[in-house]
């Protein structure tokens, strides 16, 4: 008798405690909601006001002072003239009440204040969608931001009409396309390897580090195996580290090479992809996709070859980080070149 009475007791403290959380986290939420739009509104407001044609010299700047001071004194914390400067750029940034409405509803203050400064749209955008879609929290959010994904992001190679198209199709049918997935180059800092290391040394720093490594592939990634054997015609052969990612709903297999691509390097894949697609791929599920990583890239070799074409990717890693400005230059130029390419209609 006193082990159900136990058993009731536990099961009420569970009920009771989801309860409160859930009612917490559906407070934090309304709050979050009609704090950000009150925000908006306020920078609204502060925007009309400057809009009037008052064009006394510094008019602006002392208004927003005198009113930080105002509202601390009232409210208390939260209205810097910091704050108040936000609150305006938050309204310059999304002006369309209706644009500000989804957003409240979806992403913190924090969120949006570190959105809100991305001059470029389509890369504004980049990151508000796929944010929203993979529920960045705020660190992790400024961390991309910081680690320059959007122009590592695959996507940033081609026409801005196919990334606005892209990024449309993620917002309205959360749908994802691997170009918004796959990157390059990929940022393996994290794996503290000396200056000279094998093959087997990177996949075992990977392996020990693997929550950091999906971290910096994206958070759909989920591992399946290290080393995986596959038997063709009685010869064993074996995929470096094998993935599957939830929202492509495909096979992901990985190669580690620690040259730069070779043209082998496309056949040893296509067998792998081949195998795959016949004996491992589940019903619903589409064509498994290849992933080489080197820490180099023959471009020439890799265009000529058409690999998109056999669904096999290739991207660089790097275990140590340039100077970020090296970096910058680096990804914009192959930006540059890549767009380029496909106006003249290279693939």
């Amino acid at each position: 008798m006193s082990n159900n009475i136990e058993k009731y007791e536990t099961s009420l403290l569970e009920d009771v405690s989801q309860i409160l959380r859930t009612a917490r986290q559906n407070a934090y939420s309304v709050v979050n909601t009609e704090m950000v739009y009150a925000y908006w509104l306020m920078g609204k407001r502060i925007v009309e006001d400057e809009q009037q044609g008052i064009k006394k010299a510094g008019y602006g700047e002392s208004l927003l002072k005198k009113l930080s001071v105002a509202l601390s004194a009232e409210f208390g914390k939260g209205f810097s003239y910091a704050n108040l400067r936000n609150f305006r750029q938050f309204y310059l940034t999304y002006t369309d009440d209706s644009n500000c409405y989804a957003l409240r509803s979806k992403l913190s203050w924090t969120h949006l204040r570190s959105l809100m400064y991305i001059d470029d749209e389509i890369k504004r955008s980049f990151y508000l969608e796929m944010c929203i879609n993979e529920k960045w929290s705020t660190r992790l959010l400024q961390e991309r931001i910081n680690s320059m994904l959007f122009e590592r992001t695959a996507i940033s190679k081609n026409p801005e009409e196919t990334i606005k198209r892209d990024l449309q199709s993620l917002k309205y049918e959360q749908k994802i396309s691997a170009d918004l997935v796959f990157r390059d180059p990929y940022l393996l800092n994290f794996l503290g390897l000396s200056d000279t290391y094998s093959e087997q040394d990177l996949e075992s720093a990977i392996i020990s580090e693997i929550q950091k490594f999906i971290i910096e592939l994206g958070s759909d990634f989920a591992f399946i195996a290290r080393q995986k054997r596959i038997t063709i015609d009685n010869r064993d052969y074996y995929i470096d580290l094998l993935f599957f990612h939830r929202k492509l709903k495909c096979l992901i297999a990985i190669e580690l090479k620690l040259g730069e691509f070779e043209a082998s390097y496309k056949g040893q894949m296509e067998l792998y992809l081949n195998y795959l697609d016949k004996y491992e791929r589940m019903k619903g599920e589409t064509s498994p996709i290849g992933l080489i990583l080197c820490s180099g890239k023959n471009s020439e070799h890799i265009e000529l070859m058409q690999l998109k074409q056999s669904n096999i990717k290739v991207a660089e890693y790097m275990t140590k980080l340039p100077p970020k400005k090296l970096l910058l230059d680096k990804l914009r130029k192959a930006i540059k070149i890549a767009r380029n390419k496909e106006s003249k209609g290279f693939e």
